[in-house]
């Protein structure tokens, strides 16, 4: 089974959390028995999340090994000059490593995205922009931490796609079967 789950915004990639006071995690979700998530999106990113009970294909969505291209929406502050552009489709350095290089497009328009709870802060006197990003790694808040060494920082963050995966018209909190 593969599961398509649209994670929002402030919610775990886990099923359980200890902290205090507790986080929402997939849990709330109706999600089906025994499916645990394949790969992560940290608890501040939204969007495609995929969940399955088959180990082997949560290995094959997940190792390096496999370059599993993972798209992302970034909406970053900041004016994206062609030089930042470049630089990330260059790869960058990272304090863990130089990344490999990234697909890097800058959008035209705002992709047609559900608002989010809390809102982004808006600062009329500071730009902004929408980039689409695609990577093959999967380090540890790589694209956030890639936008801000160019000077870009991540304002908000969707997954939109993971392999052959997309996240579709999927609102927050909504899954479907693949």
């Amino acid at each position: 089974m593969l599961i398509a789950f649209n994670k929002p915004f402030n919610v775990l990639c886990q099923f359980t959390d200890r902290s205090q006071p507790p986080r929402a995690t997939l849990a709330g979700f109706g999600l089906p028995a025994n499916v645990y998530a394949a790969g992560r999106l940290d608890y501040d990113s939204e969007g495609l999340l995929l969940l399955t009970d088959n180990g082997s294909l949560a290995h094959r969505l997940t190792d390096p090994k496999h370059k599993q291209p993972k798209t992302y929406w970034v909406q970053v502050e900041g004016v994206a000059t062609e030089d930042k552009l470049q630089a990330l489709r260059d790869g960058v350095q990272l304090n863990d490593g130089p990344t490999l290089p990234a697909r890097v497009q800058l959008l035209e328009t705002a992709p047609a995205l559900w608002e989010r709870d809390p809102p982004v802060r808006f600062r009329k006197t500071v730009p902004d922009a929408w980039l689409a990003v695609t990577i093959t790694e999967g380090r540890n808040r790589q694209v956030r931490r890639m936008t801000a060494a160019v000077g870009l920082p991540t304002l908000r963050l969707v997954r939109a796609s993971m392999g052959p995966h997309a996240l579709g018209a999927l609102q927050p909190g909504q899954w479907r079967e693949i």
